[in-house]
């Protein structure tokens, strides 16, 4: 029971950080995938905070060394290009090799795909600042496995629980994420930082099973 109130707390700490850095934004907005959603999260500002920045990849360390183990994995790539800057701190926090994975293969010197030492049955586990529908890690799980690595594990902060974890889990993939939007959205309108259409804003947004 007071491990479950640590966990709770812990995530509510997280959740006001991200409303103090102002990482919530409400509006119309474009995503990645192509949708239109009510509400953005720009996690991409968090290195611009490095108190904030240390305690979020401090509690990314912790939550794989719980959820998915140290010797579970041999080397973590950063989703290009949100999720390399948490990536690099937790490799060098878990004393763990670092992958890149490029949008596009360089047209120059190498012409790879995947930056760094990568051994064919390497475990690779990949990390990302949050989830939608999970096509970015997808794709990048093939990448890494044509190159010959195995990867079944992502974590992510965020997971805005649009279907990212369900396609994740068809390709082989279990998603670990500190955070769901809706467990930021209640902390959040609990003290008060949004207000019940807000809620509603963010708790519509989010695919029911």
């Amino acid at each position: 029971m007071a491990l479950e109130r640590t966990r709770t707390s812990k995530k509510g700490e997280i959740a006001k950080i991200l409303y103090t850095i102002d990482a919530f934004q409400f509006g119309v907005f474009k995503l990645s995938n192509g949708s239109a959603s009510p509400y953005y999260v720009d996690l991409r500002v968090l290195p611009s905070f490095p108190d904030a920045f240390r305690k979020i990849c401090d509690s990314y360390g912790s939550m794989i060394l719980k959820k998915v183990g140290e010797k579970c994995f041999d080397r973590l790539v950063g989703m290009p290009v949100a999720g390399i800057p948490f990536a690099a701190q937790i490799a060098y926090s878990l004393k763990k090799p670092l992958l890149f994975v490029r949008k596009e293969p360089r047209l120059h010197g190498r012409k790879r795909r995947v930056e760094g030492v990568l051994v064919s049955g390497e475990r690779v586990l990949l990390v990302d600042d949050l989830v939608t529908t999970g096509s970015t890690l997808t794709k990048t799980a093939k990448i890494i496995e044509a190159e010959g690595g195995v990867v079944k594990d992502a974590v992510v902060l965020l997971d805005r629980e649009e279907g990212g974890k369900e396609r994740l889990k068809e390709g082989g993939i279990q998603l670990h994420a500190f955070l769901k939007v809706t467990e930021v959205a209640k902390v959040l309108f609990d003290i008060g930082a949004i207000d019940s259409e807000k809620l509603k804003t963010i708790s519509k947004q989010v695919k029911r099973d």
